[in-house]
């Protein structure tokens, strides 16, 4: 699978200093991974968006963001 250029997504954002630069979500200090590691457990956006708080078309946008290179995994997570 191909890295992806995360600089190219709006709806996060790397900082160094801040979770050791790694990409989070803007204005926050809650890892992307958290998503697509909690989606491969079962979790839900819905669930995802509350235990983190984190709206979920936030992290609907990293899904899309990322589709490209999981074309499959975007369809199961995607949002009615």
């Amino acid at each position: 699978m191909a890295t992806l250029d995360w600089s190219q997504c709006p709806a996060v954002e790397s900082v160094p200093g801040k979770v050791s630069g790694a990409w989070v979500f803007r204005d926050t200090r809650m890892p992307v991974s958290i998503v697509f590691e909690n989606l491969e457990s079962g979790a839900s956006i819905d669930d995802i968006s509350e235990w983190f708080h984190i709206a979920p078309e936030q992290i609907q946008a990293v899904i899309e963001f990322a589709a490209p290179s999981s074309p499959s995994a975007a369809k199961q997570y995607r949002m009615p």
